[in-house]
């Protein structure tokens, strides 16, 4: 994955990778999932974690102790005929990913891909 064009984002993806190489792993392939279905994504930190933009903000990575999650800021439209989104507010989804499989066990590329 190539490195990221914003210096502060660039700065948090090189601190995970000397803190835990797991969570590392699994922010690249999903960084590498957005810029592959969507190359025009603009990331920037915030809230803690990365944030994604096209034209607007559109989801977002974010680190716990136990788990990564992607957030999908109008998760609510996305198709989800597995149920595997989580959450019940009014607009946000995420799917919470506990390992590296968990990307393709729970179909982020799919989410993902539904995005703009």
């Amino acid at each position: 994955m190539k490195k990221s064009n914003d210096e502060k984002v660039q700065y948090f993806l090189d601190e995970i990778k000397i803190k835990n190489e797991g969570q590392f792993k699994i922010l690249q392939k999903l960084r590498e999932l957005v810029f592959k279905a969507h190359p025009k994504t603009i990331e920037r930190i915030m809230y803690g974690g990365i944030m994604f933009s096209l034209s607007e903000d559109f989801g977002g990575i974010f680190l716990s102790k136990n788990h990564i999650s992607f957030e999908f800021g109008k998760g609510f439209l996305l198709k989800d005929t597995k149920k595997l989104l989580e959450g019940t507010g009014k607009f946000r989804r995420h799917l919470k990913l506990f390992s590296i499989e968990d990307i393709k066990n729970k179909d982020v590329d799919f989410y993902i891909k539904q995005i703009g």
